[in-house]
């Protein structure tokens, strides 16, 4: 094996190797308009209590409304869901355009192609750095089609 000395490099390099899953993550801001992103973070705690994980950066459009927020949906993805992938990845002034949402429980933007959505309550932010870790509690969930995963991998998307 190689070593990489420089941590940054060390640290890119390592989680370019890891495929993650794929997941839109959406809200409301206090003004009640429909905020959101792309998200490769989003990991379970456990299920005793359900609780969710996943990171954002704080310089991101979305942090303060998050800051703020009470709900979240989390939208894990599938092979047919890469377009939502990118837009919600793109600028944020054009995420929420299209007619491809809707309102759903608790006032949240959903998407109804994801494979699933968890309708979720902020329990806490942790601020680390430029960074943010945000721990959920998993409420209840939507089923949508059931297919093969989006998964993130060396900057590109693919089918797993």
């Amino acid at each position: 094996m190689k070593t990489i000395e420089v941590p940054v490099e060390a640290l890119k390099h390592s989680f370019r190797q890891h495929a993650s899953g794929v997941c839109v993550i959406t809200l409301i801001d206090e003004a009640g308009n429909p905020v959101g992103f792309t998200a490769t973070s989003v990991t379970s705690l456990g299920a005793t209590p359900p609780l969710v994980s996943f990171n954002v950066a704080s310089g991101s459009s979305t942090w303060p409304s998050l800051c703020k927020a009470t709900w979240v949906a989390i939208h894990t993805l599938g092979e047919s869901n890469q377009d939502l992938a990118v837009k919600m990845a793109s600028d944020h002034t054009k995420r929420f355009l299209d007619d491809d949402w809707t309102f759903g429980p608790k006032g949240l933007p959903i998407f109804p192609e994801a494979t699933t959505v968890l309708i979720a309550a902020i329990r806490e932010i942790h601020a680390v750095e430029n960074n943010a870790v945000v721990i959920v509690d998993a409420l209840e969930g939507l089923s949508g089609v059931e297919q093969r995963p989006l998964l993130y991998f060396q900057r590109n998307y693919l089918i797993g």
